[in-house]
């Protein structure tokens, strides 16, 4: 049996909400890409990690359809978990670091998968929205304070594949704040919390709270 472990990132304040993260830590244990993407479909969360080597933070992330070269919430789960200084994906080299309560990584936008970032007026369209019909992944956004960059976000990416709404999408929020141009703190979800900020280099940090929920065998 596999053993893997369920975080959740991007907590709000009181450590609730946040995405849950499937986390093999012996990657070793599901071999091949076949078997890491029919174990991503059994474990049915948004995505999952195999931990290839930790001590170098070697990462592989799949979603429930596919493997990922890059994800938001995936790395800062792993990075929480690893306590490294970098992850080494399929996209590049994600440095990490840790700052209180939140632990960030720094990344290239044109590394997150494609989002369609569909701006609306007010939050209050953003909390009604329906989810849509599968096909294009949407992140659907509204400033809440512009002065402050707070902004109210949910998605829904249209995969058809059972995860109609994302909780929280640290790759989507990457690609709004580098479309932006300025640091944001956003509410995702129910309750999620992300912060996020440009950097040098064109690298985008984001940033939020993890919390372990337990260690599983399906």
């Amino acid at each position: 049996m596999t053993e893997y472990e369920v975080l959740r990132v991007f907590c709000g304040p009181d450590g609730e909400y946040g995405n849950e993260l499937g986390i093999v830590r012996d990657g070793a244990t599901v071999a091949t890409e076949a078997e890491r993407q029919a174990f991503a479909r059994k474990l049915g969360f948004s995505e999952t990690v195999f931990i290839d080597a930790p001590e170098r933070g070697v990462i592989d992330i799949y979603t429930p359809t596919l493997r990922l070269p890059f994800a938001g919430h995936p790395c800062v789960g792993a990075a929480w978990l690893l306590d490294v200084p970098a992850l080494i994906t399929q996209a590049g080299v994600v440095r990490t670091r840790t700052d209180g309560e939140f632990t960030w990584i720094a990344a290239q936008a044109e590394w997150a998968p494609p989002r369609t970032l569909r701006q609306y007026d007010t939050a209050a369209e953003v909390d009604t929205l329906a989810v849509p019909e599968p096909g294009e992944w949407i992140y659907a956004w509204a400033w809440r304070d512009e002065s402050a960059g707070e902004i109210r976000a949910r998605a829904f990416p249209g995969r058809d594949d059972g995860i109609v709404e994302d909780e929280a999408t640290g790759a989507a929020a990457l690609l709004l704040t580098a479309s932006l141009g300025r640091p944001l703190r956003i509410s995702q979800g129910r309750g999620s919390q992300i912060v996020t900020a440009p950097q040098p280099n064109r690298l985008i940090e984001v940033g939020g709270r993890v919390r372990q929920e337990t260690k599983l065998k399906p």
